[in-house]
């Protein structure tokens, strides 16, 4: 069968007869790609493409004899598109800073470690509070709010949110400072 028979079974919607397409020419076209880009498994990637591309058009086009050259065609697309890809990306690269080769890590990552463990602190003795009073410091803390709002927002007078507030703020600066000794 000629590819021009098997182009219009495949317009005509059968699949068979793309596979068909595939098995013949899909050499052809990956020994192209491969010539264009000399890594294997881009040429794989890239004949892929071809073919995902030829089944995307297949209504649109039209064939006279062999489809090859049309192959040839889409394939030398898809491949200056993954050359220019490339060039896009080691350009993009080329504007990353490199890292400082005698940069030592070590400072960074026992300041790290330290602020871990600090903050594991704090959460340790957040959690030790009543519930409300740790409401309040979250939200004095955390939240931006006045003492004000908070007193509205939980429903309780001013002056609860201040005792609340100062015995949350003594208990957990007093254990953070005897954690410290």
């Amino acid at each position: 069968m000629t590819d021009e028979e098997l182009w219009g079974r495949v317009r005509a919607g059968e699949d068979a007869a793309f596979g068909q397409l595939f098995e013949r020419h899909a050499p052809a076209v990956f020994a192209y790609c491969l010539r264009r880009t000399g890594v294997w498994a881009v040429a794989e990637d890239l004949m892929s493409v071809v073919f995902m591309e030829t089944w995307r058009k297949r209504t649109s086009v039209t064939v006279d004899g062999t489809l090859l050259p049309w192959l040839y065609g889409v394939a030398l697309g898809v491949t200056r598109n993954h050359q220019r890809s490339r060039t896009r990306y080691k350009a993009a690269l080329g504007k990353v800073p490199l890292p400082d080769p005698d940069a030592d890590h070590a400072d960074d990552v026992a300041r790290r470690v330290d602020a871990e463990t600090r903050t594991k602190a704090v959460i340790a003795q957040l959690e030790k509070l009543p519930a409300g009073d740790r409401e309040v410091l979250e939200m004095s803390a955390w939240s931006d709010l006045s003492q004000a709002q908070i007193a509205e927002l939980l429903g309780i007078p001013v002056g609860t949110v201040k005792s609340r507030l100062a015995r949350a703020q003594r208990t957990v600066r007093g254990a953070l400072v005897e954690e410290a000794l």
